[in-house]
């Protein structure tokens, strides 16, 4: 089927599908030109940029689209040479689109609504493999243990309504005795593939304050900054508050972490104690304000800690910090429900759109490239469910995009029976092309509608 979308790409079924519609109109050729994603012999980038895309949507893997009857267009060298290159800046590619599509859903969105960026990170599983590049023990939160892979530390911009990826990082260990697998020597150090290499062997909030000066130098802005307790530090919030945007987080009772109130520095339990509490079953049991440390110039900074009844334990509670103090505490709850933008998007990317699992290279600009693929996957959802205002679920459009290609190519099977049944009847003594059409069209006329409605679309 992609065989025959790479040679004819005018065809007029595949301009109606959602895949030729997205790469028309994000203009996924120039972006790749402009992020240096260049043919090295033959065939067009675009062109395997967008087989490798569509996989997931014809419920193929790459190995069966190439072994696939009539398929001559590229082998997989041509496949793997395209997603080994460490001279790709992938990470450019994803920031013009996102970048580019943010602007569009700005122009959606009123002026009062906060648009905010969020940033977590998720388990790259590689549990399997032992000889991949920068290969490393990490630690799994769902589980609680250390498992072979990456920390996939992703930040991205939400206003509420759609969640767009902007940057990723793949973090292997900064601890090299935690390293499995080392960098591949052969690497040229003057590519942008070596560079993500060396990040990667960053801490997570290095990393994390580089992807954020990116994608804030692509033009890319919020009024807030998400995250959850994992990185809620005081160093981290106050270097956030220097990129010109206020922070909204989880914290965690930590013992080394003290906050000023009343002239006191006091733990997040002891400042819990201190404070008088709401009656009856009050959701928000306190809010207090409190100073976090001081700026360059020597002054206080403010901020509001929100106390909040755990739902799933109505005896615990939950504490929630915000560096903009002008905001209710409601506001504050509203504006951090916004984070669970990106827990579905990891949970869509890996469970519908084959992070992790469609390709299983051994480098490293390979896995950054196909995990590029996959973020772009979903942002062409995320802007289908909001350009047509689709109440569906984002995994729910993107099985009626797998239907919708199948239908295509349900209907392409039966016109090629059509034409066969002509061509057959022209070898017999049925010779009037008159009498063909009449005797194909009685027979369209009695076929269920189902198959009718498909035929004639």
């Amino acid at each position: 089927m992609f065989a025959i979308m790479v040679r004819e790409p005018q065809h007029q079924d595949q301009l109606q599908s959602m895949v030729f519609a997205f790469f028309k109109q994000s203009k996924i050729a120039k972006l790749l030109k402009q992020s240096n994603i260049t043919k090295q012999a033959g065939i067009a980038v675009l062109d395997v940029f967008r087989v490798i895309f569509s996989l997931v949507f014809t419920q193929r893997s790459l190995n069966r689209w190439l072994k696939q009857s009539g398929n001559d267009a590229f082998g997989k060298d041509t496949v793997y040479r395209f997603l080994n290159s460490p001279r790709h800046n992938w990470r450019r590619f994803l920031l013009l689109l996102s970048a580019a599509v943010i602007q569009q859903l700005s122009q959606l969105t009123s002026d009062d609504r906060a648009d905010v960026f969020i940033v977590d990170d998720s388990l790259f599983s590689r549990s399997r493999s032992k000889k991949v590049e920068l290969l490393a023990r990490v630690y799994d939160h769902v589980s609680h243990t250390f498992v072979r892979g990456f920390r996939m530390l992703t930040l991205g911009w939400s206003d509420g309504n759609s969640f767009v990826p902007l940057a990723f990082s793949l973090l292997s260990s900064e601890n090299e005795r935690n390293r499995l697998c080392g960098v591949e020597d052969s690497i040229d150090k003057r590519t942008c593939g070596y560079k993500r290499r060396k990040e990667s062997m960053q801490k997570a909030t290095d990393a994390l304050f580089e992807l954020l000066t990116q994608a804030q130098a692509m033009g890319v802005t919020a009024k807030y900054l998400l995250f959850d307790s994992w990185f809620a530090y005081s160093a981290v919030i106050l270097k956030a508050l220097e990129h010109s945007m206020h922070v909204v987080c989880m914290l965690k009772a930590v013992p080394k972490v003290r906050y000023e109130y009343e002239r006191r520095r006091l733990t997040l339990k002891e400042l819990y104690s201190a404070l008088r509490k709401r009656r009856g079953r009050a959701k928000i049991l306190a809010s207090v304000m409190v100073v976090m440390g001081q700026d360059e110039n020597g002054d206080p900074i403010p901020a509001k800690i929100v106390f909040v009844r755990d739902r799933n334990r109505s005896r615990q509670w939950l504490a929630l910090l915000s560096t903009d103090t002008s905001v209710s505490d409601d506001e504050v709850i509203r504006i951090y429900g916004k984070r669970w933008d990106i827990e579905c998007f990891f949970k869509v990317s890996k469970s519908n759109l084959r992070l992790a699992k469609e390709l299983q290279g051994r480098t490293y600009d390979q896995m950054f490239a196909h995990t590029t693929i996959v973020f772009t996957r979903y942002i062409m959802l995320a802007t289908a469910a909001r350009d047509e205002q689709d109440p569906r679920t984002i995994g729910a459009l993107f099985f009626d995009c797998c239907d919708e290609l199948d239908d295509i190519r349900f209907a392409d099977a039966l016109r090629l029976l059509i034409e066969l049944l002509k061509s057959i009847m022209k070898t017999t003594d049925v010779q009037d092309d008159n009498v063909i059409d009449m005797i194909v069209e009685q027979f369209i006329t009695h076929l269920p509608s189902a198959i009718k409605e498909k035929l004639v679309a």
